[in-house]
């Protein structure tokens, strides 16, 4: 199986482990030498080292062998933007739990914080508009005024112009 990317192919198996009734964790990842990029990512079942029933008595080192269930996906980037899956194991060492899937996760503080700020957004620019709309009729209005004072200033000096003119033609 081929993805596009990291992230697909992890959404994939995710969508994947909430069907069949298991949650998924980060298991190993490996990043380029040259570049520092992730070139492959492991991704398995939950239940295992960490989970109550699954956990040590003595504080002795780790075994580097993965204790608990072994389901799990391997995908490595082979060629710039494909992601192709290299390991596969299905089976669980432990019962699964079929849960149905929320459809939309209950809003969290943060997430109200946007919807608030994003509400108090639209009520600004609505005011920013109305208040644009308001200068641009004031500033019409006020060029209209300008065109008006102007006409009769010019007129103003053409009658100057003529009583300065009928005044010279007077001995």
């Amino acid at each position: 199986m081929v993805f596009d990317s990291e992230e697909a192919a992890r959404s994939y198996y995710e969508e994947y482990a909430t069907r069949i009734g298991f949650v998924t964790r980060v298991l190993s990842s490996r990043k380029s030498e040259r570049d520092g990029t992730i070139i492959s990512r492991g991704l398995g079942c939950r239940v295992g080292p960490g989970n109550k029933k699954f956990e040590r008595v003595s504080f002795q080192k780790r075994d580097r062998r993965r204790e608990g269930c072994m389901a799990m996906i391997l995908v490595k980037r082979e060629n710039p933007g494909k992601w192709v899956v290299k390991k596969f194991v299905k089976d669980h060492n432990h019962s699964l739990v079929v849960s149905v899937p929320k459809k939309r996760p209950a809003p969290d503080e943060k997430d109200k914080k946007i919807q608030e700020l994003t509400a108090e957004l639209r009520v600004k620019k609505r005011l920013s508009a109305a208040y644009r709309d308001q200068l641009l009729s004031l500033m019409k209005d006020v060029e209209d005024h300008n065109d008006h004072l102007s006409m009769k200033v010019q007129v103003v000096i053409n009658n100057l112009k003529e009583l300065e003119a009928k005044r010279q033609q007077i001995p």
